[in-house]
């Protein structure tokens, strides 16, 4: 279910997947096939992990990389469920293709 709360979101973000939602800051957006399929991906890795676990993991990830690099923006782009995000968002057939746990992969690249 796509959502859209345009006063949601932070600075240059437009687009989140809480299960089972994927919210997005303007209706337009539900068009972009690309941040569509790189929430999905989200989705699948929070399903994967209980949900709980996702955040858990999520924010820690976040966390660790902020204090290594200084900057939470990098810190972001460099959480491994970003990466395989980011990596597989053009992959429209990803989510039926994805392998359990793939994000374990991105934790070291």
């Amino acid at each position: 279910m796509i959502l859209v709360f345009k006063h949601f979101f932070y600075k240059n973000y437009v687009g989140l997947s809480l299960w089972p939602f994927i919210i997005l800051k303007h209706d337009e957006l539900k068009e972009d096939i690309v941040l569509i399929n790189h929430e999905k991906i989200h989705l699948k890795q929070q399903q994967e992990l209980l949900i709980v676990f996702f955040y858990f993991f999520y924010i820690s990830e976040w966390l660790l990389r902020t204090a290594i690099y200084f900057d939470s923006y990098k810190a972001y782009q460099n959480i491994s469920f970003e990466r395989e995000a980011y990596s597989n968002e053009k992959n429209l057939n990803y989510t039926s293709e994805r392998k359990p746990f793939s994000f374990i992969k991105y934790l070291t690249k």
